[in-house]
C-alpha cells in the first residue's frame, strides 16, 4: 500500500517537494481518518434518533422548533 503524499512548499525558495508520509505522520493519519468515521457514524446515528423520535411524535422538525422555542 502506498502512503498519501505531503507536499512541502519553500515559500522563500519556491522549492516543491512531493513525499510519502514518514511513519509518525501516516499513524496519525490513520488515528485522524479513525476519529473522522468513529464521528461520522455517531452524527448518523444522532440524525437517525432524532428522526425515530419525530416520527413517534407524530410532528415535523418545524414543529419541534416551534415546541422548543
Amino acid at each position: 500500500m502506498t502512503r498519501p503524499i505531503i507536499r512541502i512548499h519553500n515559500t522563500e525558495t519556491d522549492e516543491i517537494i512531493d513525499r510519502e508520509m514518514n511513519d509518525q505522520e501516516f499513524a496519525q493519519y490513520e488515528l485522524d481518518q479513525a476519529a473522522f468515521v468513529a464521528e461520522q457514524k455517531q452524527e448518523q446515528a444522532k440524525a437517525t434518533a432524532k428522526s425515530k423520535l419525530l416520527d413517534k411524535l407524530g410532528i415535523t422538525a418545524e414543529e419541534a422548533v416551534l415546541l422548543l422555542s
